[in-house]
């Protein structure tokens, strides 16, 4: 559970924005955005192999561009 305790003079501005953050680095919204219907295992594994043809697409590409200079 993320969690910001306020610091002495702290603006609540300035807490809620280090509250922000601490969920973002954290990926919480994205877990509950994840989990909040039910998945089919095929799907999952159908998400993560686009997942990782995509980066394995984006590497080449990244190491294309660089040896072609």
């Amino acid at each position: 559970m993320v969690t910001a305790i306020q610091r002495g003079g702290e603006s609540f501005d300035s807490l809620f924005k280090r509250f922000r953050k601490k969920v973002q680095e954290e990926k919480v919204l994205s877990e509950y955005r994840r989990h909040r219907f039910y998945e089919k295992p095929s799907q999952v594994r159908k998400r993560k192999a686009a997942k990782k043809l995509s980066k394995s697409r984006r590497t080449t590409r990244k190491m294309q561009q660089r040896f072609s200079r």
